[in-house]
């Protein structure tokens, strides 16, 4: 990271970004390009170990990356303000981001439902009532993720 005063590496200080994120982007291997997508996400931490939570249809092109290369990169941000120096003319934006990789699984269907109530959980403080029935035509999947860093840009000159 070129600006080391804007990197974050205290593990609690991520985690607190990320539980303010509302998207997850995943980067995937498609054999030129990378293939990105945008998900809604869960966050379970077990230690040290963070796992992100996704859920997706039963097939898709997504589905069949992970499938050949179950690695990932990940991004997600929040926190953004439009900053202005008026005195300077110029303008930036404030900003907090994690970035980081991880390998993805497919969550077996008898753990399905502990997964989607993590991930649930990010978005709706109290037990949320699933229709067992769209679990059989939804999949979900598990990241474990083997390095994070964070990012912020404040409203300091």
């Amino acid at each position: 990271m070129r600006r080391k005063d804007r990197q974050i590496t205290e593990f609690n200080e991520i985690i607190e970004i990320i539980k303010k994120c509302d998207v997850c982007r995943i980067a995937l291997n498609d054999k030129d390009f990378p293939y990105i997508v945008p998900l809604n996400f869960g966050l379970d931490i077990q230690g040290d170990q963070v796992f992100l939570y996704f859920h997706a249809a039963m097939k898709g092109k997504k589905l069949d990356l992970i499938a050949k290369d179950n690695r990932a990169a990940f991004e997600m941000d929040c926190d953004h303000n439009f900053i202005l120096y008026e005195e300077r003319m110029s303008c930036t934006m404030g900003y907090a981001s994690v970035t980081g990789h991880g390998n993805i699984e497919f969550v077996p269907d008898e753990n399905k439902y502990e997964a989607l109530k993590i991930l649930m959980r990010h978005y709706h403080a109290e037990d949320f009532k699933f229709n067992m029935d769209m679990m059989k035509v939804t999949t979900v999947l598990k990241m474990t993720v083997t390095d994070m860093i964070g990012k912020r840009r404040n409203n300091i000159h």
